[in-house]
């Protein structure tokens, strides 16, 4: 395994140059826009998975956008690692709140600047290197796989469809993913839990055309006004979820596994003083650890109507918009729970309104065994890379298609996260550390030789 160090070492500017080229390429899902650019990005990765040693990949086409897979056979006998990435990224704006442009990659106070920096190009990218690295030397102890998506930032909505199509060709034992991240840059963490997720437009409307809003305010309804009364009406003052039923299903945290949850370290001064709040808010009676681990929540994530442009313009819209979402624990279904969402909502409208629900997305809670071979091997690859055990943690975001994979596939996960806090993922001047990029490398290459002996144990 030193050779194994020591080729990264050597190699690391043409790996930074490599990810560089995925990271130019504009691979924004959301936008139909960027057709042409995700087809361009799953060849770079076919081309790139062929240079690191694969026996085979190929760019294979589904409802959505492609799908690059690729595997690497050393022994029909050794179990097999299932490596999930995703090449698309989030929009990028507000794009005037970018230091420097976000598909123009460059290295400032030791981090990459660019979309997908971190999420999920960078840390996908260390997998392929990773595994070169030990290809070059001889040292894959393991057969692999790789499954890299390019819907994932829009809910992964072909994916199903290509694991049901698929099931014998992703045979795997595991499967080995880094789209999460670690509480701090020298405490590495396991994430053990995701969150799923339920999310929605609303359409709010009005009268049937825009108004003066002097000749018809306070008489006639405006859409936006009802829309924020409603969605506020979502919450409690103790920040509790008012839909009818929607806590039915949520798995209760025994009061032993919130004292070891957190037993995490958090400072609560720095986590404020780091997205420059005053005070924190959330669920009554439960701490920040666990308000964004193990508690479901709701939130707007955008709203608009009427007029928006520069200056003044007395107007009564007709209709207002929302984009709303609701984070869901273990046993919630996100089907069960957009339903009742839509029957609420609609609901709770005035009779002076109409209401639009359209669900956009969703996907179910996760939880990882921390008794798994892969979960083992983990823990002692980050050992050796940090030289400290790893936390096991809950996050609060949601990968919809991890639970899926174990519906679908029959197989767990295991999220090897490398990630900050301040890597401003799906924000403006998105970034990841240049050290967890090569530490996080090294540690992958650490995973596969101690999978294939804890597997094997």
């Amino acid at each position: 395994m030193e050779k194994v160090k020591s080729y990264i070492e050597s190699n690391k500017n043409r790996f930074l140059e490599e990810l560089f080229e995925i990271i130019r390429n504009p691979s924004i899902s959301s936008e139909t826009a960027h057709k042409e650019d995700m087809v361009k990005t799953a060849e770079a990765y076919k081309a790139a998975l062929l240079k690191a040693g694969v026996d085979k990949a190929e760019v294979m086409p589904t409802t959505g956008n492609p799908v690059v897979y690729a595997e690497k056979t050393v022994d029909p006998s050794k179990p097999t690692v299932l490596v999930y990435a995703h090449y698309d990224v989030m929009p990028v704006d507000p794009i005037d709140l970018w230091d420097s442009p976000p598909f123009e990659p460059e290295v400032r106070d030791g981090k990459i600047w660019a979309r997908g920096a971190d999420d999920d190009k960078g840390q996908g990218f260390m997998h392929v290197k990773a595994f070169e690295a030990l290809v070059a030397n001889n040292k894959l102890p393991v057969n692999v796989k790789f499954m890299i998506e390019g819907e994932e930032e829009i809910g992964s909505v072909s994916l199903g469809a290509f694991c049901e199509a698929n099931k014998e060709m992703l045979k795997a034992d595991i499967i080995l993913v880094s789209d999460t991240g670690m509480i701090a840059p020298d405490i590495p963490s396991i994430t053990t839990g995701l969150r799923g997720l339920a999310y929605w437009e609303v359409e709010v409307t009005g009268p049937n055309h825009d108004l003066h809003s002097g000749l018809f305010g306070g008489g006639v309804a405006n859409p936006i006004n009802i829309l924020s009364k409603m969605i506020a009406g979502v919450l409690d003052e103790n920040n509790h979820i008012t839909i009818p039923g929607f806590y039915d299903d949520v798995l209760e945290t025994s009061p032993k596994e919130r004292e070891l949850l957190n037993q995490a370290p958090f400072d609560e001064e720095e986590y404020k003083k780091a997205i420059d709040v005053e005070e924190l808010w959330g669920e009554k009676g439960y701490t920040t650890i666990e308000r964004t681990g193990i508690r479901p929540s709701f939130d707007a994530c955008g709203i608009w109507g009427g007029y928006t442009g520069e200056g003044a313009k007395t107007v009564l819209p007709s209709k207002a918009y929302a984009k709303l979402s609701s984070r869901l624990v273990p046993n919630q279904n996100h089907k069960k729970i957009g339903k009742l969402f839509e029957e609420y909502f609609t609901s709770i409208a005035p009779k002076s309104v109409k209401v639009k629900v359209t669900t956009l997305h969703g996907g179910q809670a996760y939880v990882c065994p921390i008794d798994l071979p892969a979960y083992r091997a983990a823990e002692k690859a980050f050992e050796k890379v940090y030289n400290k055990q790893p936390v096991p943690t809950r996050s609060g975001g949601s990968i919809p298609i991890i639970s899926t994979f174990e519906e679908i596939l029959g197989i767990k996960s295991i999220l090897m996260g490398f990630g900050l806090e301040s890597d401003a993922i799906h924000s403006p001047n998105e970034n990841y550390p240049l050290e967890n990029f090569y530490n996080g490398i090294e540690t992958i290459t650490w995973f596969y030789q101690f999978f294939e002996k804890e597997y094997n144990a």
